[in-house]
């Protein structure tokens, strides 16, 4: 008695500090709900056309929809008589097994999508029902989308685009109801997991002004300069553009030419120096080359008049002379990385037509240069959302790096947006500390008259490669173009796809050409050193025709295409000379590595 009394005290008193929790993290939480809605108040207005596509997109689906009815209707039949056929026949299994007083799931088709992990999702008939009816209605759209007849092929990669982006935001994986993972650990914690992602929940939109962008790695993990970009050198020119970074020698000796690097103005250039194991500029230096590295400046409203003028004449040529300068060289190489690369491709072109043949050898990493086909990133360049941005840089001066960090995010919604808010707001977890997603949370302003200047004349307009652009007092073309050059494009790449860049790079005027296609995407393919062996590489040295009977006669390699073109690039550097010291008598230290611009916070 006595012992079966005593339990039922300590039961007893388990229970009380369990609700004590309970309603303790309910207090918390009405207390974190008021936050929330003070922070949301601080939201500054932005342009409607950033939020979303225009309702033309809207109404171009609804058309196409109805006359699909209208001139189709067997078809839509079909599709219809197919999804009651399966939802149906799914909802009597389901009741069939309870019928028979067993507590699973029927058979279940829908296997391997990494969104529904926990072994919930396939045994246990609430989460199993609730999962496979998702994925029916899934499948459904999907196919009613994909045939639909009466769009044009850019409408309906946009309506595909979008319809995806809807069905993937109503997974039941996205909602506290239906996701068992985070129903247990709610359970499992009194409500504390809840508690923990109601504080990360705030603190992101708190942290943006009022917008939502979900923190994708600790911030207090890493720290530039620290344990990111940690390769040795010194910021050897300043200007109100850029930070020119000279790196100090790893060898006796280097090659003659030396090498300059452009990174996209879009991110900052760290991402080639994360850690020594993986950074590309690491090891250039180890190879046995002099290298300069652009960091720009990470610009605000008084930026609202620069253009891709500006950047060429106050980055790219002014980088090109001061390497000279500290080197005493008439001649460099030089690397453009996605937009450098494209902006590098009309640098060079310019230089062409001016005579200036100060660049010995171009590279270019996941570079664009003809837009006729925009491929994944097209869905972002019609004119509902360029006119909301053209409108949005008229009012505050520049598009804030907010904007472009969920634009691209929205490319890999389920692994860039819906699986890590899963994982801070209802399971509470705090970000992963990961260099890679630290620097993709680490992006910068664009300046008003260059990124409507891009967008319209380069993306839209495709003016480059129609021979039309106009840059510095001169109209070029891909043509004029005609420096020894490599590009290596990534196979899988969602923001400069693979066919696009070959498309343009074939146009070059250059006689030495290679092409390299790497696997995996835009930052992987690139940031892929040797000692990983982990992505290979095509290429073929036939003749550029179309880029799928090059890569179907293409030869495949193991590991990185690195040394490939270290190989490319010593043919085209001269000869051995004393390794080099950042600077010279009138190039002091400014600045050790990685510099000041590249750790500047501009809020707006």
């Amino acid at each position: 008695m006595t012992t079966e009394s005593g339990g039922r005290e300590v039961a007893g008193l388990e229970m009380g500090e369990n609700l004590e929790k309970l309603n303790a993290n309910v207090a918390k939480m009405e207390e974190l709900s008021q936050r929330l809605v003070r922070a949301i108040s601080q939201r500054e207005a932005h342009d409607q056309g950033l939020q979303g596509p225009g309702t033309d997109v809207y109404m171009k689906a609804a058309s196409a929809y109805v006359a699909e009815v209208l001139n189709n209707p067997a078809k839509l039949m079909e599709h219809q008589v197919q999804y009651w056929g399966k939802t149906l026949k799914h909802v009597v299994e389901a009741q069939q097994m309870l019928a028979k007083g067993q507590l699973k799931a029927p058979r279940d088709e829908h296997a391997g999508d990494r969104r529904f992990k926990n072994p919930l999702w396939d045994t246990h008939p609430y989460f199993n029902f609730v999962k496979q009816q998702y994925l029916i209605s899934a499948e459904s759209i999907e196919k009613a989308v994909a045939d639909l007849d009466n769009l044009e092929p850019n409408d309906k990669k946009r309506v595909e685009f979008f319809s995806k982006q809807i069905v993937d935001l109503f997974s039941p994986a996205n909602f506290l109801s239906t996701n068992p993972d985070a129903l247990e650990k709610a359970v499992e914690t009194n409500g504390e997991s809840l508690v923990r992602g109601l504080e990360n929940l705030v603190r992101d939109i708190e942290s943006h002004q009022g917008e939502h962008l979900v923190t994708l790695s600790d911030p207090s993990a890493f720290t530039v300069g620290e344990n990111l970009a940690t390769t040795e050198g010194s910021v050897v020119y300043r200007n109100r553009m850029m930070e020119l970074i000279q790196y100090a020698p790893k060898t006796e000796t280097v090659c003659k030419t030396p090498l300059i690097l452009f990174p996209p103005w879009i991110n900052k250039f760290y991402i080639l120096d994360l850690k020594p194991k993986n950074s590309l500029i690491n090891w250039i230096v180890e190879q046995g080359y002099t290298l300069f590295v652009v960091s720009w400046v990470n610009p605000d409203e008084t930026y609202a008049d620069v253009s891709l003028d500006t950047y060429v004449e106050e980055g790219y040529m002014t980088a090109i002379e001061e390497v000279k300068k500290i080197t005493g060289e008439k001649q460099v190489n030089a690397v453009g990385y996605c937009i450098a690369g494209t902006t590098l491709t009309s640098v060079l072109a310019l230089m062409n037509k001016r005579g200036d043949k100060s660049v010995r050898s171009a590279t270019f990493f996941t570079t664009m240069t003809d837009f006729e086909d925009a491929g994944e990133m097209a869905v972002f360049l019609d004119d509902d959302f360029v006119d909301g941005i053209e409108r949005e840089v008229a009012s505050k001066g520049y598009l804030h790096s907010f904007f472009m960090s969920r634009t691209f995010s929205y490319l890999r919604a389920n692994d860039l947006v819906y699986g890590p808010a899963i994982r801070s707001y209802m399971m509470g977890e705090a970000p992963p500390a990961f260099d890679l997603l630290h620097w993709n949370g680490d992006s910068t302003n664009l300046p008003g008259k260059m990124v409507v200047q891009y967008l319209r004349d380069l993306c839209q307009g495709n003016k480059l490669a129609k021979g039309e652009f106009e840059l510095c007092g001169e109209v070029l073309s891909l043509k004029d173009m005609k420096t020894p050059a490599m590009a290596i494009a990534c196979e899988t790449d969602h923001i400069a796809h693979w066919k696009g860049s070959f498309n343009g790079f074939k146009q070059f005027g250059s006689r030495d050409k290679t092409f390299i296609v790497s696997e995996s995407g835009h930052i992987a393919g690139i940031v892929n050193p040797p000692s990983k062996m982990k992505y290979g590489h095509y290429t073929n040295d036939g003749p550029m025709e179309d880029p799928e009977t090059w890569l179907a006669s293409a030869e495949y390699h193991e590991g990185s295409w690195w040394p490939r073109w270290s190989e490319w690039l010593k043919r085209r550097s001269g000869a051995q000379v004393p390794a080099r010291q950042p600077g010279d008598a009138t190039h002091p230290a400014l600045a050790a590595a990685p510099g000041e611009y590249v750790v500047a916070r501009v809020d707006g």
